[in-house]
């Protein structure tokens, strides 16, 4: 490991708004077993106390990566509270540096890995969840996408009822499948485009698109600040820009009575992942520093 990254991670240990749980903290093993289980972590329920110092609404950013747009979507909004979770602390520390010396108020930083995030929010704790540029784990298990119907579920148990989850991403495949996942469902779209910088984003219920069911759309969300989606961009986003790919955005309610069913034949995995390209290596490579 390089002294650089030595020197990132030591830094890290004195940023108040980051939290690095150790695995103890979070995993245990059951009585008269070696398995281990998820276990909930003091600061569950609790961040708008803890961590903020009010009841502000509080949104997640999955993946944050450096948590650059975890910190430009609370310079837009001081009045929610914003969390990037990523578990590279390397990547985390620039994140957490800007917010500690912009004394941010409303940023906060978890280092965990995503399979554990149900072990840190409580019931409704959370308004929004960001999804941007996910690994689609193309040839991976479906299971591992952040958006299949196991993700959903541990969304479920902390987002609150009428909560929206936006999946932004240069993965065509990832998009396709998450609107399969989203229609098998019935879940509520809220907007959606496959190429939002040419072609804009679409609303169900206006410009003579279907009307859905769902919440009132006035009150959600995510038509609060709809430009957000294409004037807050990801350090890959703005390199995908560069070359003309397109990028794609799904907001959606994952509201639903009972288990979420996987979209099976609904979702053309052969075709999409044909239709994916050789670009997907591309967004995934280790950042510039």
């Amino acid at each position: 490991m390089g002294h650089g990254k030595l020197k990132k991670f030591a830094e890290n240990e004195t940023f108040r708004c980051l939290l690095q749980p150790s695995a103890s903290e979070v995993l245990a093993k059951e009585a008269g077993s070696r398995e281990l289980r998820l276990r909930d972590h003091a600061i569950k329920g609790q961040w708008g106390a803890q961590m903020f110092g009010n009841d502000h609404p509080i949104v997640l950013e999955l993946g944050c990566g450096k948590g650059d747009y975890t910190i430009a979507l609370a310079l837009r909004h001081p009045e929610i509270n914003y969390i990037g979770v990523d578990i590279k602390g390397a990547r985390l520390w620039k994140g957490a540096k800007y917010a500690t010396e912009q004394a941010l108020p409303n940023v906060a930083f978890l280092r965990t890995r995503i399979e554990f995030i149900e072990a840190f929010f409580g019931p409704s704790e959370v308004s929004e969840i960001w999804l941007t540029f996910s690994d689609p784990q193309l040839r991976g298990s479906e299971n591992a996408r952040l958006s299949s119907p196991l993700f959903l579920e541990r969304y479920r148990k902390f987002l609150r009822p009428g909560g929206v989850v936006h999946l932004k991403t240069d993965s065509r495949y990832l998009y396709e499948y998450t609107s399969a996942v989203v229609a098998v469902n019935g879940l509520c779209v809220i907007a959606s485009g496959t190429d939002i910088y040419h072609d804009g984003i679409g609303i169900p219920g206006q410009a003579g698109n279907d009307v859905m069911p769902g919440p009132d759309r006035a009150s959600l969300p995510a038509l609060a600040d709809l430009p957000a989606v294409t004037q807050v961009q990801t350090f890959y986003e703005r390199m995908f820009l560069e070359m003309g790919l397109p990028i794609t955005y799904l907001a959606f309610c994952i509201d639903h009575i009972g288990p979420y069913a996987f979209p099976g034949e609904a979702f053309d995995h052969d075709y999409w992942l044909s239709a994916e390209g050789p670009r997907r290596s591309f967004s995934h490579q280790p950042a510039k520093k």
